[in-house]
């Protein structure tokens, strides 16, 4: 009776140790499954994502959709603005003075500069909070030619941008993540491949969100100005400056038949020899020519 009860404890042991170690591997598998399982998820979510965007954006082009207006009406406006200015002014130097001040006070800058014997066209850059006030503080430069303002809503393409630098920087973190349950080389070489993309996609996506921010924050103003009209005008030479140019005319006639002279001297004189010697070999008293023909004759 007791041999009976020792084989069934014993028995009870493995059969528990058995189970007990298949429930082990069984959790190291699934472990490992699920590591893979979720790399091919990172990889599924990063091209769904690419899907999305794509769909998207051919949606908007299309005319948009209304969710987009409900998300964008709490949403700030981004408004890049721009105007053309052109100033007819008496003293340009004074008016560059003016400009350079108003820079100062408005905390902005001029972007390129170009000067002419007559005008000024700058590519001022200027806060877009204060940008209405710069404009007001213009008007005592000059006269006002022409003027020409735009404004261009980029509120869409900003958060679009601004959300899919933020998507793709989540997607980045939980990649690199993904480097430490890779299995094998394979998986490794593949998640940094997919990092390294969305870091140049990370980059390039930052580069446009900056250059658009930049055009919000900063309004543009193209302004030319003007010199004064008679400036302008072709002035009438006086009696002085004509006779002064006349002499200078027959200066130049002058020396343009001195010119012809000394070509004809140069070059005529010698090929005026060389014809008279030609004629004087075929012709003259040699006659070249002359005595063959002869002796053609004679023969015939």
């Amino acid at each position: 009776m007791k041999k009976i009860i020792i084989i069934t404890l014993i028995s009870a042991a493995l059969a528990f140790g058995c189970s007990k170690a298949a429930s082990s591997l069984n959790d190291g598998y699934a472990k490992t499954t699920s590591s893979s399982q979720n790399i091919q998820y990172g990889r599924t979510m990063a091209y769904s994502y690419e899907d999305a965007a794509e769909m998207r954006d051919t949606i908007r082009a299309e005319g948009g959709s209304d969710s987009d207006s409900a998300i964008l009406s709490n949403q700030e406006r981004k408004l890049v603005h721009r105007t053309y200015i052109r100033i007819r002014v008496e003293n340009l130097d004074k008016a560059d003075v003016v400009i350079t001040d108003l820079l100062n006070k408005y905390d902005a800058y001029s972007a390129s500069t170009e000067v002419t014997e007559n005008s000024r066209n700058y590519s001022l850059r200027v806060p877009a909070s204060q940008y209405k006030d710069f404009l007001k503080d213009m008007n005592g430069i000059g006269r006002l030619i022409r003027r020409s303002d735009s404004t261009e809503d980029v509120t869409l393409h900003y958060y679009d941008l601004e959300g899919r630098l933020e998507m793709k920087k989540e997607l980045l973190k939980t990649f690199q993540s993904y480097l430490t349950r890779a299995r094998n080389i394979e998986e490794i070489l593949s998640v940094e491949a997919r990092i390294a993309e969305l870091q140049n996609d990370i980059e390039g996506t930052g580069v446009q969100l900056r250059h658009l921010a930049n055009r919000v924050d900063y309004a543009t103003i193209d302004l030319n100005l003007l010199g004064p009209a008679s400036a302008s005008k072709p002035q009438t030479a006086t009696l002085g400056e004509r006779i002064t140019g006349l002499f200078g005319n027959f200066g130049y006639f002058l020396s343009t038949v001195l010119v012809i002279i000394i070509g004809i001297v140069v070059f005529g004189v010698p090929l005026m020899l060389l014809l008279t010697l030609l004629f004087w070999l075929l012709f003259g008293k040699i006659g070249l020519l002359r005595k063959l023909w002869v002796v053609v004759k004679v023969k015939k």
